[in-house]
């Protein structure tokens, strides 16, 4: 079986892009909770996503949300976090929280609100421009409640004609990956329930737009791992927004319902090539802390994802071949949950220690009087909440 010795230089580099929205205020349908130390401004979340980055070495980028994350000047922003030690990454679109968009945004009949959909994307384009980010993601809020209420056929040819549209304003170095999910709030059809509607869309696009697959974005049972496979082996798998959930798109804390399946997702990913310096996949979270402490919940995210790809590194690639080859099938299940079953715990542990880093960001985290610091400084103003 392979080492932690023989996989630990291809841990270097790993870099999981935090959301920007995961530090604000956030909840259910029903009430969005208050927590002490609640980021007021995007500065604030950047310099908590930084905390995160400090404690861990994991989360270089952080994505920003537009309108949440909007301001002045997205030039000294970027400056701003590059002193904080992190990037702008990912800029994320908003069309559903807007009273127009109650019947759509890309895929309006009213060619009026199609456009001013499509000019919020102009917009996201040019916080682009000046954040230096690599990718606009597109998630839609837009399908029908009920047989008959809209032409299906009808809202994919204006999504398809609004996309090109927006694709066609991108430079040349940018990329646009266009997100999918099988239900709400749309509860008949949804505009984008799955990665085939996806990949047909940015199939159409160009070589540089990509498929975002969410990981609760999909129906019980789904084998997510064959979609991983299937959009690696297309050259279509843009980007991953990392969560975990029981029921739906619970956007809980990635790897907590289902260790084994991030593990089964992580080992494709690596064998598809879409691991390491030369590949162009984003790591990336999409969560929200309800209940739980933000910053804890962020670093325990980025270290559960840096665990399982530890525990996939460990999969001996060779030995698992020639049993899939000679129909082993007993001794190629082995092989692979050999890997899973290792504790790399202690060894990531020494990993971290030799590079600089705490052996244990969350107990470090806890130590460091941050926290307690941030909740006594940030009274007073709005706390930022996702809505």
């Amino acid at each position: 079986m392979t080492t932690f010795s023989e996989i630990a230089t291809l841990l270097e580099g790993q870099a999981i892009e935090v959301p920007s929205w995961a530090y604000g205020n956030s909840g259910t349908r029903f009430n969005v909770f208050g927590t002490a130390g609640t980021p007021r401004t995007v500065e604030e979340k950047l310099a908590d996503a930084a905390t995160v980055h400090r404690f861990t070495g994991l989360a270089p980028l952080v994505s920003l949300h537009i309108p949440w994350d909007l301001v002045d000047d997205f030039a000294a922003l970027r400056r701003y976090a590059e002193d904080l030690g992190v990037a702008l990454g990912t800029i994320n679109s908003n069309t559903f929280q807007d009273d127009d968009y109650r019947l759509g945004a890309l895929t309006h009949t009213d060619a009026k609100i199609r456009q001013k959909a499509i000019d919020h994307h102009f917009e996201c384009i040019d916080v682009m421009h000046a954040t230096g980010s690599r990718d606009l993601k597109i998630w839609l809020a837009e399908g029908t409640n009920y047989p008959g209420q809209g032409d299906l056929r009808g809202r994919q040819d204006r999504l398809a004609e609004s996309l090109r549209t927006i694709y066609d304003r991108l430079a040349d170095d940018q990329r646009l990956v266009l997100e999918y999910k099988f239900f709400e709030p749309a509860f008949y059809h949804t505009d984008v329930p799955d990665w085939g509607t996806s990949y047909a869309h940015v199939a159409a696009l160009g070589e540089r737009a990509f498929v975002c697959l969410d990981t609760g974005h999909h129906a019980p049972g789904t084998n997510i791992e064959f979609i991983v496979a299937q959009l690696l082996r297309l050259g279509k798998l843009g980007s991953f927004d990392f969560n975990s959930r029981f029921y739906a798109d619970d956007d809980l804390i990635v790897g907590a319902a289902d260790p084994f399946q991030l593990f089964r997702i992580l080992f494709e990913v690596i064998r598809g090539g879409g691991y390491g310096p030369d590949s162009q996949v984003a790591f990336m979270l999409d969560q929200c802390h309800n209940i739980e402490a933000k910053i804890p919940g962020q670093i325990r995210s980025v270290l559960n994802v840096q665990e399982m790809t530890a525990r996939a590194l460990l999969v001996d690639s060779s030995a698992l071949a020639e049993a899939q080859e000679s129909g082993d099938v007993l001794l190629a299940n082995e092989i692979l949950m050999d890997a899973f079953y290792t504790d790399v715990r202690a060894d990531l542990a020494a990993w971290r220690e030799e590079r600089g880093l705490p052996a244990n960001p969350m107990r470090a985290y806890l130590e460091s009087g941050y926290q307690q610091q941030i909740e006594a400084d940030r009274i007073g103003g709005t706390q930022a909440g996702w809505n």
